[in-house]
C-alpha cells in the first residue's frame, strides 16, 4: 500500500471514530504464549484465516500482535517480533482491506508494520517504555492507542488522580512529538499494573478518558479480573466480557477491543436500535 492509499485509510477509519457507530477491533495474536489464544495464529494461513472470519463477522479494524503483554510473559526483540506479525500485517494491509492495527511497545516494529500499511499503533506502553515511539507515531502520521499502563500495581495509589495524570502527561509527550490530538485514542488498559479493584476502578472513572474528547478504546477480552470476579476459565469469560464491554460504552467507548467479534456486534447492534 503506497502512502496516499495508507493515509486515505486513516482518515476514513478517523471518520468512523468521530461518527455514532461504536467500532469493535479485532484481536489477532500471532503469538505461541498469548493467555487466552496463544498458537492459534501463529502460523500464516491460520492467521489471515481468522482475520477473514473477523471481518466477516462485523470487525471494523484488525489489531495484529507479536508479542504476548501478559504478566511474566517472555520479552522477545523487535526483529522477532517483526518476523512474527509481518506476514499478517503485509496480506491485511490494503487499500480496500480493514484498517491494521499494530500492537507493539517497540518504535522499530511500529516503523516496519505502518511501512506496510498499518495506521494504528497500539502501544501498551503508552509511547513510554521506547524513548523513540512517540517520534516514530508522529513520522509515519499514524493514530496511536495510548494505554494507562503503570510499571506495577501499587494498591495506595487512587485510580481517578492517577488517571487525570496519566492523561496530563500523554498529551505533554505527544504535543512535544507533533502528534495531532486529533491522532490520539486512549485506553484505561485495565489489566496493566493494576490490582483487581484498580481494573474495576480503571473502567468506573472512564469519563476522566471520555471528557478529553478523544475516542476510548477498551480491552477486557476474556481478562484475569472477569475471572476472579466470575470464577470462570479464560474461555468462559465471555458474558463477563460482554457486560463490561457494553457498560463502558454506555459511558463513551468507541471501540471494544474483543476476541469474540461477532457476538460483539450483534450486541452492539442491538444496543444501538434501542438506543435509537
Amino acid at each position: 500500500m503506497n502512502q496516499a492509499e495508507r493515509f486515505r485509510v486513516r482518515d476514513a477509519l478517523l471518520h468512523q471514530l468521530a461518527g455514532p457507530r461504536v467500532l469493535v477491533m479485532g484481536i489477532l495474536n500471532v503469538t505461541p504464549d498469548s493467555f487466552s489464544d496463544g498458537g492459534k495464529f501463529d502460523q500464516l494461513e491460520a492467521a489471515l484465516a481468522h482475520a477473514g472470519r473477523m471481518r466477516d463477522e462485523g470487525a471494523d479494524i484488525i489489531d495484529i500482535g507479536g508479542e504476548s503483554t501478559r504478566p511474566g510473559s517472555l520479552e522477545i526483540d523487535g526483529e522477532e517480533e517483526w518476523q512474527r506479525v509481518e506476514g499478517a500485517v503485509s496480506a491485511l494491509a490494503s487499500a480496500d482491506g480493514l484498517p491494521v492495527s499494530i500492537d507493539t511497545y517497540k518504535a522499530s516494529v511500529a516503523r516496519r508494520a505502518t511501512l506496510a500499511g498499518a495506521v494504528i499503533v497500539n502501544d501498551v506502553w503508552g509511547l513510554k517504555r521506547d524513548a523513540c515511539m512517540a517520534q516514530a507515531v508522529a513520522e509515519t502520521g499514524s493514530l496511536a492507542v495510548i494505554t494507562f499502563n503503570r510499571e506495577k500495581a501499587d494498591a495506595a495509589i487512587d485510580t481517578r488522580s492517577d488517571m487525570v495524570s496519566f492523561v496530563a502527561e500523554s498529551f505533554a509527550r505527544t504535543d512535544r512529538a507533533g502528534i495531532p490530538r486529533a491522532h490520539l485514542i486512549l485506553d484505561p488498559g485495565v489489566g496493566f499494573g493494576k490490582t483487581y479493584e484498580q481494573n474495576l476502578q480503571s473502567l468506573a472513572n472512564l469519563d476522566v478518558l471520555v471528557e478529553t474528547g478523544c475516542p476510548v478504546l477498551v480491552g477486557v477480552s476474556r481478562k484475569s479480573f472477569i475471572g476472579k470476579l466470575t470464577g470462570r476459565p479464560v474461555g468462559e469469560r465471555f458474558a463477563g466480557t460482554l457486560a463490561a464491554g457494553l457498560r463502558t460504552v454506555q459511558m463513551g467507548a468507541k471501540v471494544l477491543r474483543a476476541h469474540d467479534v461477532g457476538a460483539h456486534r450483534d450486541a452492539l447492534n442491538v444496543y444501538a436500535e434501542l438506543c435509537r
